[in-house]
């Protein structure tokens, strides 16, 4: 099996990074598809975060959005789903014993009954399945309420928001150490 971090860059300063594709899938009752997932490195910390992941060589934003979703819940978007990006971020964390850079565009998609019905995990990598442990749908109360972390520390805030419908606005949330 090849390391999870092999595909990302090594940047001048030494930190792993790549550019990353996300995704806040919400229902029709306000609720946001999330992400559990751990490292393997601190198996009893855990944490919920969107769909996504990096983009790959050739690809853009969008199709890796509508590939990560595809490949991370079974469901299959059409580009024009996409709304966004509604937020743009820089993430630097901890994980497999290495400081990760993550610069990422997150869009937002509204999901029909016949869409939530189609959620599968059989797309999973083997180096998905050893580090994800389930999805689950949120409000951003409940995320607050739950007691796991969760990533970027403004995603109950911004499911609340989008809960009504997205006003247009890219939030940039800068940099933050997750």
């Amino acid at each position: 099996m090849t390391h999870p971090l092999d595909s990302w860059s090594v940047a001048p300063d030494g930190v792993r990074e790549r550019e990353a594709a996300r995704v806040v899938l919400m229902d029709l009752r306000g609720r946001a598809l999330l992400v559990r997932g751990h490292d393997t490195d601190q198996p009893e910390r855990s944490w919920w975060f969107t769909v996504g992941g990096g983009i790959e060589p050739g690809e853009d934003a969008r199709a890796a959005a509508v590939r990560e979703v595809r490949e991370e819940t079974g469901i299959v978007l059409n580009l024009d789903a996409l709304i966004g990006p509604i937020v743009s971020r820089t993430g630097i964390f901890d994980f497999f014993r290495e400081t990760c850079r993550q610069h990422e565009l997150i869009f937002a998609v509204w999901l029909d009954n016949d869409a939530l019905a189609a959620l599968d995990n059989s797309g999973w990598t083997e180096a998905e399945r050893d580090v994800l442990d389930e999805l689950a749908w949120w409000s951003g109360a409940e995320l607050r309420a739950q007691g796991l972390e969760y990533f970027p520390a403004e995603l109950p805030d911004l499911i609340d928001d989008l809960a009504s419908g997205w006003d247009g606005r890219v939030r940039e949330l800068g940099v933050a150490r997750d």
